[in-house]
């Protein structure tokens, strides 16, 4: 069984939105867009145990927190699911609420037009549609919330009134015991394990106690005679011991106390199993105290290995493959190569597996067409729809993971096609930071640099990255070559520079004043990697000063290791005009677009760019 689409009405940020899985899904979106929220109302369907926490829902769980309209109505919170691929068994299980479903236009069957005659297609399966119903009560002055199997409504008029007011409708409820057969797990991000690893009904290790079939039932009672039949008694302790009889003589005076035995005792805990439920605690020792101590004064990386063993453990005990697994932020305190092998096991043992997560690390180990990009249309409406596979080819995908990986978390996108260009706009950046008041360094931004690896090359993703809903800027050194076939995938781009030099480092040079490039060879020529067959001269001025710094340049073209020259060279630019302007125009050209797009504001011309100062003679 796995989770095909998810439908979220009036739930926390969400309006209305839509999301589409594949059986392993990678949630990626920007900060508050919504991959929490996605994780929640997942669990507020399949989670076991969600249903029985108290509050269900509550007020800020409604959008805007708006969950009563003025004439008194209530509004609901209303959360649908499609499960799909179910095993023989659950069909079995679930075979009187099964509805057939188009895998390809993923739709139920019923729903099409002449839907039924292809009914037994090739691409048409059992489906399971089930749906949570929340909202306040007013009568009870409290929030109610359920699960139920989800079908297309009879004529409202037909039902009785009874059904109309009751939160289903006439549905049957989606039990507690319904849920478990479909193995949802979620671990939560900013976790600290206080419940996971505890003994709470409902907890991990509670879950794992019950799937084991340790006979958990008989464990209480002979765990609670073992605490009372403590030898010697916590109460036989000599201090305690004087204090019961000091207050067994009082309480005489006042109180008729049993007439046998110890009229007071002292007892580990209050003797029932759910006051053993709240204390009893795991300990671990490590390495290299090996000294056991309660699991929270673990790290947190290793509270979070914990919680994220005992959920393979529940994973085990299941049917092989048959667990749905949602984890947000696995790379919470952990290092990357935990990161990846953590994700390797989830994406191998788990039947489904959704995760949230803002590492390249963990991005780097899906493939393109299993990452789901979260995010909102001109009206605001929520949707998630995996990126289609025919967009990027698997083998540029697989050789630049890690661009592309950083590329999905990002706001936006600047396609360059060098190294050199890369260190050279980060440097820039970096200036125009500390020169031009209120402009954003692109990493506050979030705009990613995506190294092309030649100016052919930088048309091609334009259209990859358009089509993954990201603003996406273009940059270029005017190409050894006229490749027309280029151009339409230039006009995907929101825009497009071209250098009308043949290299960059011509722009570099051309475009700052002499000082600068007198300040960067200077600097450039103590260094142990300086070209030996650049000798410099502090008297050179004019084209034999801008040949020297070019040749020099280029003969560490594409240095991005550690201090590249070309950043050398722009750090010193002691204002905003000795900066290169084909480079500083293109940035503070995204700036401005990004700002406006925020404001959903029209697009700045370059003229609304540039500095008020700055003249066409300026650099």
């Amino acid at each position: 069984m796995r989770i095909q689409i998810l439908d979220i009405k009036n739930f926390r940020g969400i309006a209305s939105g839509h999301v589409v899985f594949r059986k392993h899904s990678l949630l990626v979106g920007g900060n508050n867009i919504g991959k929490s929220t996605v994780c929640e109302a997942l669990e507020l369907v399949l989670g076991p145990e969600r249903i029985y926490h108290r509050p269900i829902i509550d007020e800020h769980d409604f959008y805007c927190g708006s969950y009563q309209r003025d004439d008194g109505y209530s509004l609901e919170i209303v959360i649908r699911v499609v499960l799909t691929d179910l095993n023989h068994k659950q069909q079995l299980r679930f075979c009187q609420h099964l509805r057939r479903w188009d895998k390809g236009q993923l739709k139920f069957v019923d729903e099409e037009a002449d839907g039924i005659s292809h009914a037994d297609g090739p691409n048409v399966d059992w489906a399971l549609p089930v749906v949570f119903i929340g909202r306040y009560d007013p009568e009870e002055d409290d929030f109610i919330g359920d699960t139920f199997f989800d079908h297309p409504m009879d004529d409202p008029d037909s039902l009785s009134d009874e059904e109309k007011a009751s939160l289903g409708q006439g549905r049957s409820i989606f039990t507690r015991a319904h849920k478990r057969d479909c193995g949802f797990i979620y671990l939560r991000a900013l976790r600290t394990g206080s419940r996971a690893l505890s003994l709470q009904r409902g907890s991990l290790l509670d879950t794992i106690l019950r799937l084991g079939e340790q006979g958990s039932a008989n464990m209480w009672p002979a765990a609670l005679r073992s605490l009372k039949e403590l030898d010697p008694a916590i109460g036989e302790k000599s201090q305690l011991g004087l204090i019961r009889a000091q207050l067994q003589e009082r309480l005489g005076r006042f109180i008729n106390l049993a007439s046998e035995g110890d009229q007071t005792s002292f007892y580990a805990s209050d003797l029932t199993r759910d006051n053993l439920r709240e204390v009893v605690k795991l300990f671990v020792a490590t390495w290299p105290s090996n000294y056991p101590v309660p699991f929270s004064r673990q790290g947190t990386g290793s509270v979070n290995l914990l919680v994220f063993a005992l959920l393979t453990m529940i994973a085990d005990l299941k049917e092989e493959n048959s667990a749905i697994f949602v984890m947000e932020e696995p790379e919470i305190a952990l290092p990357p190569h935990i990161q990846r092998r953590v994700v390797k096991y989830v994406l191998q043992e788990m039947g489904q597996s959704i995760v949230t997560s803002h590492s390249p690390y963990i991005i780097e180990q899906y493939e393109a067409e299993n990452v789901v990009v979260l995010g909102r249309d001109d009206k605001s409406c929520f949707g998630g729809k995996p990126i289609d596979r025919s967009l990027i080819k698997q083998k540029n995908y697989r050789a630049q993971r890690r661009q592309f990986a950083e590329a999905i978390l990002s706001r936006a996108v600047f396609v360059v096609e060098g190294a050199t260009e890369v260190v050279a706009i980060n440097a820039a950046s970096t200036a125009l930071e500390r020169f031009h008041t209120g402009y954003s360094h692109i990493d506050l931004s979030g705009v990613s640099l995506f190294d092309a690896g030649g100016d052919q090359e930088v048309p091609k993703y334009g259209p990859i990255f358009k089509a993954l809903g990201k603003p996406v800027f273009g940059m270029r050194d005017k190409p050894n070559q006229t490749d027309q076939r280029g151009q339409d995938n230039i006009d995907a781009y929101d825009e497009f520079w071209e250098s009308p030099e043949l290299g960059v480092e011509r722009i570099l040079v051309d475009e700052v004043p002499e000082s600068v490039l007198h300040g960067f060879l200077k600097e450039v020529k103590l260094r142990p990697d300086y070209p030996a067959n650049c000798e410099y001269d502090a008297s050179m001025v004019g084209e034999k000063l801008k040949t020297l710094a070019q040749k020099v340049l280029k003969a560490r073209k594409g240095d991005s290791h550690g201090h590249g020259y070309a950043a050398i060279l722009i750090e010193q630019c002691q204002s905003e005009n000795e900066l290169p302007r084909f480079i500083r125009e293109a940035l503070l050209y995204i700036d401005k677009f990004l700002t406006i797009s925020t404001q959903n504001s029209p697009v700045p011309s370059e003229d609304e760019t540039r500095p008020p100062s700055e003249t066409a003679s300026d650099g």
